[in-house]
C-alpha cells in the first residue's frame, strides 16, 4: 500500500474521530493558562527507527486547526536517528496542544510498526523471501496498521475478509473436511476473480492440498524440516507461506528453507510505540 492508495476520506473520519475522543468539550488545562500567543514548535525522534505516518501526523494539526503552518522535515520509510526533526508546528499555541498527544500516538504506533517490519525484512535479506503481515491489526486503523507494514519494507497480505478466500482450520471443520472446504471455495471463486489460500497443519493435507487449483498454501507451525519437503514437493505455482513460531530470532531460518513468504503477526498485534516528543521552542 502505497501513499497514493491511502484513502483520506477514510483517514480523516478516524482522524476526527480520534481528536473528538480526546479534545471533547476542549482541552481544560490549555484554556486555564489563558494565553493567547502564537508558538513555534517542533516534533523530535528520541530513538533510531523507521519514519511512518508523517503525513497522517501534519493532517491531524490541520485538521485540528487549519490555521496552523505544518511543514514535514522527513518522509514515510526514511531512516531516523535520535535528535532528528521530523516535523515542524508554528501557529495558535492552544491549537498545537489540543492536537499534540493524537498526532504523537498515530505517528508514534505506525513509526513502531514500520521500524519492526524493516528488522524483519533486514533479518531475511538475500533469501528471495518476503514479509507478510496480517489481519491481526489494531481495529479501525487498519489502514494505518497495513500502510506503516510497507513503510518498513514488508508486504501487505488479504486487507480483509472480503478480497481473498482463506480457508483456516475452522472452515474445515465447518465444511466436513478440506476436500469439502476446497471444492466448495473454488466453486465460489471461479465468477468472482478471489485468490485462494489454504492453510494447513501437515504434509498429508499439502500433499492434498498441493493437487488443487488454488494460489498459496500456508504451512502453519511447520517445522524447519517439513517445510523443505514442502519445498521440494512444490512443482506448481503455487505461493508457500510460512506462519507460526515466527520471532526476529527464527525468521532467517525459516526463510532459508526456500519458502516465499513468511507471515508475522507481531508486526501489527505486539508492536512497541515509537517514542517522539512535541517540543515548543524557547524564545
Amino acid at each position: 500500500m502505497s501513499m497514493q492508495h491511502l484513502n483520506w476520506k477514510h483517514i480523516d473520519k478516524i482522524l476526527k474521530q480520534a481528536l473528538a475522543e480526546d479534545i471533547g468539550r476542549g482541552d481544560v488545562t490549555s484554556l486555564a493558562m489563558q494565553v493567547d500567543f502564537s508558538a513555534e514548535a517542533k516534533i523530535v525522534s528520541k530513538q533510531n527507527g523507521i519514519l511512518a505516518g508523517i503525513e497522517v501526523a501534519k493532517h491531524v494539526f490541520e485538521l485540528d486547526d487549519p490555521s496552523l503552518k505544518v511543514q514535514c522535515k522527513k518522509q514515510d520509510g526514511d531512516e531516523l536517528h535520535k535528535g532528528d526533526i521530523v516535523l515542524s508546528i508554528s501557529g495558535k499555541g492552544q491549537s498545537i496542544l489540543s492536537a499534540e498527544r493524537t498526532a504523537l500516538n498515530i505517528l508514534g504506533r505506525m513509526s513502531g510498526i514500520a521500524t519492526l517490519a524493516y528488522r524483519y525484512v533486514e533479518q531475511i535479506k538475500g533469501s528471495g523471501c518476503a514479509i507478510l503481515d496480517t489481519r491481526k491489526t489494531m481495529p479501525n486503523l487498519r489502514i494505518l496498521d497495513k500502510y506503516a507494514v510497507t513503510c518498513g519494507g514488508a508486504e501487505n497480505h488479504r486487507y480483509g475478509l472480503y478480497d481473498m478466500i482463506l480457508i483456516k482450520e475452522n472452515h474445515i471443520r465447518w465444511a466436513g473436511g478440506i476436500q469439502k472446504a476446497l471444492k466448495a471455495a473454488i466453486d465460489y471463486a471461479g465468477s468472482r476473480n478471489l485468490k485462494i489460500e489454504v492453510e494447513v497443519t501437515d504434509l498429508k493435507e499439502y500433499q492434498i492440498v498441493l493437487t488443487y487449483p488454488i494460489n498459496m498454501i500456508m504451512l502453519d507451525h511447520f517445522s524447519l524440516g517439513d517445510l523443505r519437503k514442502a519445498v521440494a514437493l512444490n512443482n506448481s505455482d503455487i505461493i508457500l507461506e510460512a506462519s507460526g513460531n515466527v520471532s526476529l530470532k527464527t525468521v532467517r531460518d525459516i526463510a532459508l528453507t526456500g519458502i516465499n513468504v513468511i507471515s508475522v503477526g507481531a508486526l501489527t498485534h505486539s508492536v512497541s510505540c515509537f517514542d517522539f516528543s512535541l517540543l515548543f521552542n524557547e524564545f
